[in-house]
Order: C-alpha cells, then sequence, then structure tokens
C-alpha cells in the first residue's frame, strides 16, 4: 500500500510589496502549522519523504510540522508551486516505490483538483468535506493499493480522512 499526503500550506500573510513566492506565514498559519504537524504525529502519519514547493509559506509551513516528525528526507521542487493537478501527479508518479508514505506541502487550487481526481472511493463524509473547501493546512490523507507510484492515476486512490485545524477544534479554516 501507498499512502499520500496532501498538505496545503497554512495560513500566509500579505505583506505590501512582497511577491507571492516570498510571502511568509501569518501568526495563525505558523500555529495551524504546529496543530497539523502534532495531528501527523499523533495519528503515525509520519511520512518517508516531504516534497514541498520552494515558496516560503510552504516551506515555513514545514519547518513547523518538521520538528514533531523526526528525521525525514525533504526535497524542494519547483514543480509544485502554483502547480497544476497534472504537474502535481507527474511529480507523484516519479517518486521511487521504496517511499510507501509521501508528503507534499503544497498550494490550491492544484492540491484540490488533484485530490479530486486520484480519489475514487473513501470515507464519504471526508469527500464532502473536501468538495466543499480545501482550506489553509487542510490535509488529504489518500491511500493506494499500489506497490509503484507511477501506476497512481485517475481514481485509484482511496480518500482515509481529510482533516483540518477547525475539524480538530483548532480554529477557523481559511
Amino acid at each position: 500500500m501507498l499512502r499520500l499526503l496532501l498538505l496545503r500550506h497554512a495560513k500566509a500573510a500579505w505583506p505590501p510589496g512582497v511577491l507571492d513566492l516570498d510571502r511568509p506565514l501569518a501568526k495563525r498559519g505558523q500555529e495551524a502549522a504546529l496543530v497539523m504537524g502534532n495531528y501527523l504525529r499523533s495519528e503515525r502519519l509520519e511520512p518517508d519523504l516531504a516534497i514541498v514547493s520552494p515558496a516560503r509559506r510552504t516551506q515555513e509551513t514545514w519547518e513547523h510540522v518538521q520538528p514533531v516528525l523526526g528525521d525525514v528526507e525533504m526535497r524542494r521542487d519547483g514543480r509544485v508551486y502554483e502547480a497544476p493537478a497534472g504537474r502535481l501527479l507527474t511529480v507523484v508518479r516519479e517518486v521511487e516505490p521504496q517511499i510507501r508514505t509521501l508528503l507534499v506541502i503544497g498550494h490550491n487550487p492544484g492540491f484540490e483538483e488533484l485530490a479530486r481526481l486520484l480519489i475514487g472511493e473513501g470515507d464519504m463524509d471526508s469527500i464532502l468535506r473536501l468538495g466543499q473547501k480545501y482550506p489553509t493546512a487542510g490535509l488529504a490523507v489518500i491511500d493506494f493499493d499500489l506497490e509503484s507510484w507511477e501506476d497512481v492515476g485517475k481514481k485509484s486512490g482511496r480518500l482515509e480522512r481529510f482533516v483540518t485545524p477547525n475539524s480538530l477544534g483548532n480554529g477557523e479554516d481559511d
């Protein structure tokens, strides 16, 4: 079995004069990233590899999540920045088969589009909530009954859960 963890970056600030790529996390985003990192650890959702967009807000999300996960290899991949679903799927399909749990930290709308593309079945409540909104710091856990990432495709996954800071009782979702 393969497991894909799609974590949208936490809430970012909009400082004047700062390029989109350089936007930092807002204080609320820092707190939400910590919540999600603790959730990943408590639920034993530790990845074998993290692929992270080079945007400052995704890198800072990783910096808040990583300490509670321990020693996890991280790769920055520019293709994840503001990527459509097709490009994200290419990134996922290139992952080595020995990686069983993959965490990708990136952006919407690509994450929501990718999740919809991959999910063929799963927890109906989670599917409905994901379809309504994929907020910042939202986490989709998608399982595949496959041996290789290159076989991941349309409707091949099962949405095991969709979690947000709000669903964990930690503030509002953005």
